[in-house]
């Protein structure tokens, strides 16, 4: 698989509950090697459901980028399944619709990171969503390369 074909995606984790620091998911996110977003385990909003879908279907391998509180890019790959992490401290930091990933040790400052990347966040959001841009999985591709 080329990484120029690879998706490339948003990965905000920022709870929509208000109470939860996002630092602290952003941090355990990275500490234990995981991406994903919060909500029940059995959701009756359809439009959860379907995000959780989507989630599952995201190909391992695919880039994931967040940016922490700070204003620090963290680029990751996607490396395993989805599952629901029912632990009481992913619960606290609502990040319980997670998959696997592997997290670079070296944030981004705003400059080094794919324009369409920067452009997403700015946007603001608190979805799981695909960047569709023609150059980000390359350029996501670059920088994975040299961190690696």
């Amino acid at each position: 698989m080329r990484d120029v074909t690879v998706a490339v995606y948003r990965a905000p984790m920022r709870s929509r509950r208000d109470d939860v620091d996002v630092a602290a998911t952003i941090e355990r996110a990275r500490t234990r090697g995981l991406c994903g977003f919060g909500g029940p385990n059995n959701p009756s909003d359809e439009r959860l459901a379907r995000r959780i879908e989507r989630f599952r279907d995201v190909d391992e391998g695919s880039f994931v980028w967040t940016r922490d509180p700070d204003g620090l890019y963290w680029l990751g790959r996607i490396s395993g399944p989805y599952f629901y992490d029912a632990d009481d401290e992913a619960a606290a930091v609502d990040l319980v619709h997670v998959r696997e990933c592997d997290w670079l040790s070296t944030p981004l400052l705003e400059p080094k990171v794919p324009a369409a990347v920067v452009a997403t966040f700015r946007r603001g959001g608190r979805n799981f969503q695909q960047t569709h841009d023609p150059n980000v999985g390359e350029e996501s591709a670059r920088i994975w390369r040299t961190f690696t």
